[in-house]
């Protein structure tokens, strides 16, 4: 990222909002491994077992599934309490 004058206003928050998202996305994959490796692998081994593999694959599609639909619902709230205040 440029520093000083040079780098427009528009231009920063929109590369800070870039590295925002990037590191909302690096927290959920670290947070959802942890959560499903806890859940899913009983002893620890150099392998997955099958069952593991299917658990940890479950269990991240139902996390991440459950994190769109707050997510959903947040920016629906978002949106409507933004147009309230407009009104």
């Amino acid at each position: 990222m440029e520093r000083g004058s040079d780098v427009e206003p528009k231009e920063l928050m929109t590369q800070l909002k870039q590295q925002i998202a990037l590191a909302n996305v690096q927290e959920l994959l670290a947070t959802v491994t942890c959560k499903c490796f806890e859940k899913c692998v009983t002893k620890p081994r150099d392998h997955l077992s099958g069952p593991e593999q299917s658990c940890i694959h479950l269990c991240m599609d139902r996390y991440l599934d459950s994190f769109r639909l707050c997510a959903h619902t947040y920016g629906h709230r978002l949106r409507r309490e933004y147009s309230r205040q407009r009104s």
